[in-house]
């Protein structure tokens, strides 16, 4: 899917990048969202790093809480998106 940041979004993505540690970027993020988005935001990160794992959609969802209508859209742009997903959870096991 072809994406198009706004400036906004780089000048964002910029700032995100510019952080050198986890609490840097805890802090940053904690000012930037409400608890509730942020909350929101790891749990889509869960979901996609359990379905990478191809865990079933029902344990998803006990586990999580998440519907299955936002677990199957995180799935979507799993296997169909920009590869964020897929490049962050490839990182991250390494």
């Amino acid at each position: 899917m072809k994406y198009l940041p706004t400036e906004a979004e780089n000048t964002l993505f910029k700032a995100i990048l510019s952080l050198q540690s986890l609490n840097e970027c805890q802090n940053f993020l904690r000012d930037l969202l409400t608890e509730a988005e942020l909350k929101e935001f790891a749990n889509r990160w869960k979901v996609a790093q359990l379905l990478a794992k191809k865990i079933d959609y029902k344990k998803i969802e006990k586990e999580t809480g998440m519907s299955s209508t936002t677990i199957a859209r995180i799935s979507k742009w799993l296997i169909g998106g920009t590869g964020g997903y897929q490049l962050a959870i490839k990182k991250l096991n390494k």
